[in-house]
């Protein structure tokens, strides 16, 4: 503080020596004798070295409460999809992977597989516009078995439009149902969306629009609740491979069970979200050669 107030001072004196118009050798020997006057604020006080500064810790930014920033990314321009490897080390599978997703699903092998038992129950949840698409998350619960493996649901999200084609064919949006095992392996539910009729809102999507925060970033508690049920297609049968995250970092290693059947949505919730995101689909990947099983389920 002493020094602080020693500067003011010398500043203070260089200004007034300024405004009388002195010249700047005068100006310079002020500041000369101020900075060699033992005392306060000089290069000495009572006879005494003055004391050195603290050295900064090395971890200076976290003790200054800096928080670490991720690195931005998004679906078009300089950090669109085809830049995602570029952006952070982490992300180097978005270029190089093998398995990457979504894929044009075609060419498959039909087989009597086990239907995937759905475990799904009316839950709480919250809805949070997370920058890249509107996620919901939902209390803990709800899951799925298949392939003799439980999965936990983790949370949902939107896309628009269907990311995964089917021979071809592109839907309006999808949701992702993203499920974890106790070993940390990913299992995701792609349910395909389609433009239905304007005087039928889907019932499920409308609770869910209704609960959209107002602002990016936080999380609306919704006051009701959700059953996942309502949102699966009455024909279960789905397509099944190997594949990834469709957004960064594109881990790969993720189980995808593709319901074959559609559901409707009305065109009003379909420009709800093309409002908030009009586009947030990942281009379509290599097939790589991969195995595409096809199960023709029955209604449950």
């Amino acid at each position: 503080m002493k020094t602080k107030r020693w500067l003011i001072t010398a500043l203070l004196a260089a200004l007034a020596a300024a405004q009388a118009q002195e010249p700047v050798d005068v100006l310079r020997q002020r500041l000369a004798e101020r900075l060699s006057t033992p005392g306060e604020g000089g290069a000495a006080t009572k006879g005494k070295p003055a004391a050195k500064a603290a050295p900064k810790p090395a971890n200076a930014a976290k003790a200054d409460g800096a928080k670490a920033v991720a690195v931005p990314w998004g679906y078009t321009g300089d950090i669109g999809p085809d830049r995602w490897a570029e952006l952070a080390p982490q992300n180097k599978l978005c270029a190089v992977g093998t398995r990457q997703s979504p894929i044009d699903i075609r060419d498959t092998l039909a087989v009597d597989q086990e239907p995937i038992a759905f475990d799904y129950r009316a839950s709480a949840f919250s809805v949070l516009d997370n920058g890249h698409t509107i996620q919901v998350n939902v209390a803990p619960g709800n899951g799925l078995t298949v392939m003799g493996r439980r999965y936990e649901l983790v949370e949902f999200h939107f896309h628009r439009p269907g990311e995964e084609r089917i021979n071809g064919h592109q839907f309006e949006m999808a949701v992702h149902l993203t499920h974890k095992d106790a070993q940390g392996r990913l299992a995701t539910v792609a349910v395909l969306l389609e433009r239905g009729r304007d005087d039928k809102p889907h019932p499920f999507i409308q609770t869910v629009w209704a609960n959209l925060p107002l602002e990016k970033g936080e999380a609306l508690q919704a006051q009701a609740q959700l059953d996942l049920n309502q949102l699966l297609p009455a024909e279960r049968g789905y397509y099944t491979y190997m594949g990834s995250l469709t957004e960064p970092p594109c881990t790969e290693g993720v189980l995808w069970l593709v319901m074959r059947q559609p559901v409707a949505l009305s065109g009003q919730q379909i420009g709800v979200f093309a409002r908030l995101y009009p586009m947030n689909a990942r281009p379509l990947q290599a097939g790589s050669g991969r195995l595409i099983k096809e199960s023709l389920g029955a209604a449950p």
